[in-house]
């Protein structure tokens, strides 16, 4: 019996670590597989950015948000930093806040990685929020992106990595 349920296991890791444009992690949330996104999401939490500053999530309310979770070890995510970048550049003057939480990269990795890809945006440590990371449904494959409107509703949650273009036509619904 052991057998069989490690190799279904193991199956299962294999699939998901296959999925197009996400990168596993070793465990699955609460309601896996649930289709449904919620129309508000919590902004109380404070996080460290990568030079140790505290971060308020709440502090950016009233304003368009992208929330990034992501990691510097996961493919997609580093595909579309490019993109971030772009449109934070495009839209920063408009209002528009990208904001990059890293899922469990140290803040010595980050400073590292952020300088090599030429992050803009402020990239935040994620690493050891975990009820963070499982309510904004995290906690199970990156890169994740929250698009929250200024006033506060979710107007959607994309799994997996994608382009400037497919961002832009996002962000506009933000405004």
């Amino acid at each position: 019996m052991w057998p069989r349920q490690l190799l279904l296991a193991g199956l299962v890791a294999a699939a998901i670590a296959m999925w197009p444009g996400a990168c596993a992690r070793d465990r699955v949330p609460a309601g896996a597989g649930d289709d449904t996104t919620p129309t508000h999401v919590s902004l109380n939490y404070t996080l460290k950015d990568m030079s140790g500053k505290d971060v308020r999530l709440a502090d950016f309310a009233g304003k368009p948000l992208i929330i990034n979770f992501w990691a510097t070890w996961c493919g997609p995510c580093k595909d579309e930093i490019p993109a971030l970048i772009a449109v934070n550049e495009k839209y920063k003057a408009q209002g528009l806040t990208i904001l990059g939480v890293s899922i469990d990269d140290s803040p010595e990795d980050l400073q590292k990685f952020a300088a090599q890809f030429g992050m803009t945006y402020p990239v935040l440590v994620g690493q050891g929020h975990d009820d963070m990371l499982e309510s904004f449904e995290a906690s199970f494959a990156v890169p994740v992106s929250w698009f929250i409107r200024k006033d506060g509703s979710v107007y959607m949650k994309h799994e997996g990595g994608q382009t400037r273009d497919w961002f832009e036509q996002q962000i506009k619904a933000l405004f």
